[in-house]
């Protein structure tokens, strides 16, 4: 069946063992998760990898480290700079992904790993960011104080909090504190004037009260070719909505 998931493994930085999903045939498209999420939560539960499957593609998504079913070291030498795009180029390799023979897209930090990686040489057809805005990409180190502050009061953050959303998510998912404060941490900021360099066609995609990231629209404009849709949903909420999926297969059709 072209929607039958599979699961398998491969090594990534310092021989980390990295989950890799995949479901259905056809060109491969490679899309990474976001933070304390999983392929499970972000791309396969609300049905856009059966939705993209249908469509006509194998859907390959990886387990970040420390996520879903992959390793969560808690050395923090196995979290050097930018190690999740050392991951997704190793990923590359791993699948003989060659220029302009595969897709690539991400939900929020998947969003940042996927731009960093076109920036360090991976070369798919087309792009999709999602869940992200243009102040997000440069502006990693707010957002990653948000979220080790959120670890560090872990447990007591009360209802009302900015910080609770956060919490009761990483409990929901059984987030590793210890290798996510090392994984925040390894996480490079992008620079508008970096944006230049990605000249592939690119869908923006985000939810019309999702602000978590910066403005989605202003992305859109500082790429050379890209377009911006606008879906249902907050950061949180747009993961769960059918458009998501379906923007992405139309951008790609």
């Amino acid at each position: 069946m072209s929607e039958e998931l599979t699961t398998e493994f491969y090594r990534g930085w310092a021989g980390t063992r990295l989950a890799l999903h995949r479901m259905g045939s056809g060109r491969p498209l490679v899309l990474i998760h976001g933070l304390f999420s999983s392929a499970a939560i972000n791309w396969v539960k609300y049905g856009h990898a059966a939705r993209l499957a249908a469509a006509g593609f194998e859907v390959i998504m990886p387990d970040l480290r420390a996520h879903g079913m992959s390793e969560a070291p808690h050395d923090a030498t196995a979290y050097p700079e930018d190690v999740l795009v050392t991951d997704a180029l190793m990923l590359a390799r791993h699948l003989g992904l060659e220029a302009g023979g595969f897709d690539l897209g991400g939900f929020s930090l998947g969003s940042r790993t996927a731009t960093r990686a076109v920036l360090a040489g991976l070369e798919p057809r087309r792009l999709i960011l999602a869940g992200m805005g243009l102040e997000g990409l440069a502006g990693w180190t707010k957002r990653s104080a948000f979220f080790l502050d959120a670890i560090a009061r872990y447990g007591t953050i009360k209802h009302g909090d900015p910080a609770y959303v956060a919490q009761q998510f990483m409990k929901a998912q059984k987030v590793d504190l210890i290798a996510a404060g090392h994984l925040l941490g390894s996480v490079d900021d992008t620079p508008p004037e970096q944006l230049g360099d990605i000249t592939m066609p690119t869908l923006v995609i985000c939810g019309d009260v999702d602000q978590d990231n910066g403005s989605a629209p202003r992305l859109a404009q500082a790429l050379p070719n890209a377009r911006y849709v606008e879906i249902p949903g907050n950061h949180m909420s747009s993961v769960t909505q059918k458009e998501l999926g379906q923007g992405i297969v139309d951008f790609l059709a």
